[in-house]
């Protein structure tokens, strides 16, 4: 049910999993552990599913706080657990308190998870391309400074997403980032034969972290686009037309 990144699970008081798409009870197209409430499954069972997640870490349901994710920079400091439907529009969250919960979802984009064990503070942030370009990252590492963490001292994980096999995208994209991020063109590999291109969202993720004075970091390997066993994927769902994906959930909480 949940994946855990080797340098997290080694730190002292700390608890985190990026959920796959197994044992939970949600069913077809979603089937089984969705964790979104935005795509028309029953609340109850969006509910039953965070639960299994949040338990099979021994984390209490009413622990979660989670945010509306818009694909933008803005970071949630969270200072009392938010379980049930989110509303505040934001893509990251951080805090300093024990006994939450952070999560966020994803299904392609990344998940990434953060914590400085010293100055007890931690983060988790959904990082799609947009959010990634527009700087979502180092947001989330700023906020966290300024509730005592140090850059260097913070350990990431890159959860399962869409790996550089399965994206493929067009000259728009890489022109976006061309503007936004110049050098940042090196993270497009070009396909033979036209001008379409593979992105390497992973590395671009761990190298905006590097820039954010983060060097410690574990990028997962799996493709959320390329499992559909354990996986959901948004891309995976569109090529195929199919009208709904599900959602994972990536938590990290830490002990008092």
């Amino acid at each position: 049910m949940l994946l855990s990144a080797a340098n997290l699970a080694k730190l002292p008081g700390l608890r985190h999993g990026f959920a796959t798409r197994q044992g939970g009870v949600s069913e077809g197209l979603l089937a089984s552990l969705n964790c979104g409430y935005a795509n028309q499954d029953a609340p109850e069972r969006v509910e039953a599913n965070r639960a299994r997640a949040l338990a099979a870490l021994g984390l209490e349901p009413a622990s979660l706080h989670t945010v509306r994710q818009v694909h933008g920079i803005e970071v949630v400091v969270a200072g009392a657990p938010a379980p049930g439907r989110p509303t505040v529009p934001a893509d990251a969250l951080v805090t300093d308190r024990p006994g939450i919960t952070l999560g966020v979802l994803s299904a392609d984009c990344a998940p990434v998870l953060l914590a400085d064990p010293g100055a007890g503070v931690i983060g988790a942030v959904h990082a799609g391309w947009r959010g990634a370009l527009a700087g979502v990252l180092e947001a989330t590492v700023a906020r966290m400074v300024a509730l005592g963490a140090r850059p260097e001292a913070i350990q990431a994980a890159i959860g399962p997403c869409i790996a550089k096999a399965s994206y493929e995208v067009g000259p728009d994209m890489r022109a976006a980032f061309a503007a936004a991020d110049p050098g940042s063109e090196g993270r497009f590999e070009p396909l033979a034969g036209g001008d379409r291109f593979r992105f390497d969202l992973k590395d671009y993720a761990r190298q905006r972290l590097a820039k954010a004075g983060v060097a410690a970091c574990v990028v997962m390997p799996e493709d959320t686009a390329a499992d559909p066993a354990r996986f959901f994927s948004a891309r995976r769902a569109r090529t195929a037309d199919e009208p709904r994906f599900g959602l994972l959930l990536s938590i990290i909480a830490r002990s008092g």
